[in-house]
C-alpha cells in the first residue's frame, strides 16, 4: 500500500487528516504512534524534526507529508473522489483555506491551550492563559454561530477542508467550553458533523482512547 499515516486515534489534528482519508475510502497503511515510548518517538522526529502527527507517507511518489491541512491538500490532488475538499474556484479557494485557518488558528489553538493547562503541575498553571483562551473560543463561537445561521457546512451546501478542521476543534472545544443555549446554529452544525459517516468513523476509532483526555 502506497500511503502510511503516522497518527494517534486521540488527537485532534490527526482526526482532520482522517476524515479527508475516510471520505473518499484512501487506501492507507495506519500506523499508531505512541509519543510515550521513546523507540516511536524517534522514529517519528526521523519523519518530521517537530515530532508531531499526522505525518504522511507516499512512498509511491517518494513524499513525507506533514500537517493535515497539506495532507488534505496532497490527498486532494493526488488521490481524488467524490469529496473536493478545495474547490476549483480561486475564489471559493481561498475562502475555504480561511475557513480552515479559523478553525485552526481560532478554536483548535485556544482549546488546546486550556487541554494543555489542564495537564500542568500545581504552581505551573496559567489562569491568564485560560481565561484569554476562553475568551477567544467565545468570540469564534459567536462568529460560527452567525455563519451556521444560513448554511449546511462551513462553505455553504458541499463538505470540504474547513469541515475536516472544523468537527475536531469543535469536538475539543465543546469539552472545554461547553456551546451553551446561545449556540444553537453552532450546535446544529456540530451535529450534522458528528452525524457525517467519515467522523463518525474516526470518533469510534477514537473512543477506547477518550478517557485519556484530561476532562
Amino acid at each position: 500500500m502506497s500511503l502510511t499515516l503516522h497518527f494517534h486515534p486521540l488527537a485532534s489534528y490527526c482526526h482532520k487528516a482522517l476524515i479527508a482519508l475516510y471520505e473518499n475510502d484512501v487506501a492507507f497503511t495506519p500506523n499508531l504512534v505512541d509519543l510515550s515510548s521513546q523507540i516511536e518517538r524517534t522514529a517519528l522526529l526521523k519523519l518530521w524534526p517537530i515530532g508531531k502527527f499526522p505525518v504522511l507517507c507516499d512512498d509511491a511518489r517518494g513524499r513525507t507529508v506533514p500537517e493535515s491541512t497539506v495532507i488534505i491538500e496532497y490527498l486532494d490532488h493526488h488521490y481524488p473522489g467524490r469529496t473536493r475538499f478545495i474547490p476549483a474556484d480561486f475564489e471559493l479557494a481561498w475562502q475555504t483555506r480561511l475557513r480552515d485557518r479559523f478553525y485552526d488558528l481560532y478554536v483548535h489553538e485556544p482549546m488546546q491551550r486550556i487541554v494543555g493547562d489542564r495537564m500542568r503541575p500545581e504552581g505551573r498553571k496559567d489562569p491568564q492563559g485560560v481565561e484569554e483562551a476562553r475568551a477567544r473560543l467565545r468570540t469564534a463561537y459567536g462568529m460560527i454561530e452567525q455563519q451556521m445561521a444560513t448554511q449546511t457546512w462551513a462553505m455553504g451546501e458541499s463538505f470540504g477542508l474547513a469541515d475536516c478542521a472544523a468537527a475536531p476543534a469543535l469536538f475539543y472545544a465543546n469539552e472545554v467550553l461547553p456551546f451553551g443555549e446561545a449556540c444553537g446554529n453552532l450546535a446544529a452544525y456540530f451535529d450534522r458533523l458528528k452525524a457525517r459517516p467519515s467522523y463518525a468513523r474516526v470518533l469510534r476509532e477514537a473512543e477506547p482512547y477518550f478517557a485519556m483526555f484530561p476532562r
